[in-house]
């Protein structure tokens, strides 16, 4: 828990104040009872009003005293845990942007989720109930043992015994919930990855009409969340009567040695009220003990699951160069690479390239033969297992990961783009752009024509998961985004697989002529895609098995031949 110091320091202040003015209210609340016990000893039973006006008056200023530090130590306590929730919010969600792909793939998209809402609002919950309950539970419970033993000594030894009791039966039910616990956040986290998979493709859902299958699947991840809840609160559920019935039992004691007390002339009916009202204040000076451990059972869990996102460590550090991509040279020297999650072979073997600034390579293989790991090596999203890739001459991993992926844009096979405008989304390219530069690039990924179609142009909403746009308009603005990043090195991962051959050509026109000092690499499935390239490499089972131009492949590359034969219909 030491880590999370950083976050309590800039609100030390509140971090102070709520437990001070709980403090004010457990030294009230202990005195009320006493007053109340005496305007019956005093007031009630001698007949004398005067004076049950003066007790009353005086446990009346108790009253209010209680009740305004109560109101400000709730007030500073939500103020404290508020915040503190806040900043360490803020810090999970900066080290998961840093993460890397190695880094996320350690987790399901769905666990991080949870890390970020739920478990962080676990431990918001301990930190405001250890600001209002902590100094309130053991004061009450200490102060009313030390009230009733002013009272009758014999009888609070009643308190003395019980106190043990109720600590006993609290002990043993958070030693039996906590690791019920950590196994219900696990079924948490797989209930939210289910739901986003789901929302995520609802459409493909829909179309093969697989609704009731889906259901079934949410119904037994749910059915399971709901059992794994019912065991761990059951245990729980035990606690309030096991502690009820003790101090239940208590009470019948302190009644009938009051009883005795009394006819003995040892102690007023006054007095035994007291007593009874001071053994309500231990149940719920318990109870709230209770509640406290019961809740750092839940969180304990729950930091556990935040330090394993904050202390992990990012696969990718950047490094001391402070260099930025000029010319977009790239070489691959004797490169191999696997999914450090895989314990299959390499996906990359031996691989070793030259690529000039300004060159088109066009990559073209079978589906796993390691293309897009290929390309995902260039601007660092992963690292190599053996041998380095270079840009201009600067291996790599010397560079800061920022002034690297700013000369590289990717448009990856997925085309994410963001609830927004359309402009907003290209704007991700350069926040500085002005229109005349968005309007060029949109013209350059032949998306000008479909923007200028939609009513509000550029200003066009792009819902959520783009799904008011196509495949293929979605590629055409990814692509525009990476243009108007004005890249040294662009990555084009299937990226015109959406857009018929007349669109493809328009973008390629425009790649070659305009790009001429952009190092270009084109990935496709389609030979039509990279026929121009300036050279083709061709993968097969995660090794470079030819290089060349199209004319060179088609007559030397076995591999080659088969992909044209079977695209274009024979050989020309």
């Amino acid at each position: 828990m030491k880590k999370y110091m950083k976050y309590i320091a800039p609100y030390w202040l509140y971090f102070i104040l709520a437990p001070l003015c709980m403090f004010v209210e457990v030294a009230c609340d202990v005195q009320i009872p006493y007053y109340a016990g005496q305007i019956i000893n005093l007031g009630v039973e001698n007949g004398d009003s005067a004076q049950i006006m003066k007790l009353t008056a005086i446990m009346l200023v108790y009253i209010l005293l209680a009740i305004s530090s109560g109101v400000g130590a709730a007030y500073f306590a939500t103020k404290a845990s508020v915040n503190f929730a806040c900043d360490v919010r803020e810090d999970v969600f900066k080290k998961i942007q840093g993460f890397s792909f190695v880094n996320i793939d350690k987790f399901s998209t769905g666990s991080l989720i949870t890390r970020l809402t739920n478990d962080i609002t676990q431990i918001q919950q301990l930190v405001v109930m250890c600001l209002r309950m902590l100094i309130r539970s053991p004061g009450m419970l200490i102060g009313s043992i030390i009230m009733a033993y002013t009272i009758n000594s014999q009888i609070a030894l009643v308190f003395v015994v019980l106190v043990p009791i109720l600590s006993i039966i609290i002990y043993v039910v958070v030693r039996l919930s906590y690791q019920k616990f950590v196994f219900l956040q696990q079924k948490i986290d797989e209930l939210n990855s289910r739901v986003r998979e789901v929302l995520v493709n609802i459409r493909v859902i829909k179309a093969f009409t697989r609704e009731e299958h889906e259901e079934e699947k949410f119904k037994n991840v749910n059915s399971t969340l709901r059992d794994t809840s019912l065991t761990a609160y059951r245990i729980t559920l035990l606690q309030t009567p096991l502690l009820t019935i003790a101090v239940n039992i208590a009470t019948i004691v302190v009644l009938w040695l009051g009883s005795v007390a009394l006819e003995a002339d040892q102690i007023l009916i006054g007095d035994i009220s007291a007593l009874i009202t001071y053994l309500t204040q231990v149940l719920a000076s318990v109870g709230m003990l209770a509640m406290i451990f019961m809740q750092s059972s839940k969180s304990i869990v729950s930091s556990k699951r935040i330090s394993e996102v904050l202390d992990l460590d990012v696969e990718l550090a950047d490094g001391n160069n402070n260099k930025t991509v000029n010319t977009g040279n790239i070489r691959f020297d004797n490169v191999s690479f696997k999914y450090t999650h895989s314990n299959n072979e390499m996906v990359l073997n031996n691989i070793s390239v030259d690529i000039k600034s300004g060159e088109t390579i066009g990559i073209i293989g079978s589906t796993g033969c390691g293309k897009t790991s290929f390309a995902h090596l260039i601007p660092r999203l992963y690292d190599t297992n053996i041998g380095d890739v270079y840009v201009d001459g600067v291996n790599v991993k010397d560079y800061t990961l920022h002034n690297l992926r700013e000369g590289v844009a990717v448009v990856l096979q997925n085309n994410i783009l963001f609830s927004g405008t359309i402009k907003d989304n290209l704007m991700w390219g350069d926040a500085n752009a002005n229109m005349e530069t968005i309007e060029q690039m949109a013209q350059w990924s032949a998306s000008y024509e479909f923007i200028s179609h939609f009513k509000d142009g550029y200003d066009t909403t792009v819902e959520q998961g783009a799904v008011n746009l196509s495949g293929g308009q979605k590629q055409r603005l990814c692509i525009a985004r990476a243009l108007l990043k004005k890249p040294k090195i662009i990555i084009l991962d299937d990226s015109t697989s959406a857009v018929d051959t007349a669109t493809e050509r328009k973008i390629n026109g425009h790649l070659y002529n305009d790009l001429k000092d952009t190092t270009k690499i084109i990935i496709a499935q389609r030979i039509t895609s990279i026929i121009n390239a300036s050279k083709i490499i061709v993968m097969d089972k995660g090794e470079i098995e030819a290089i060349g131009t199209h004319e060179e492949l088609l007559e030397n590359c076995l591999t080659y031949q088969e992909i044209y034969n079977s695209q274009m219909g024979g050989l020309s």
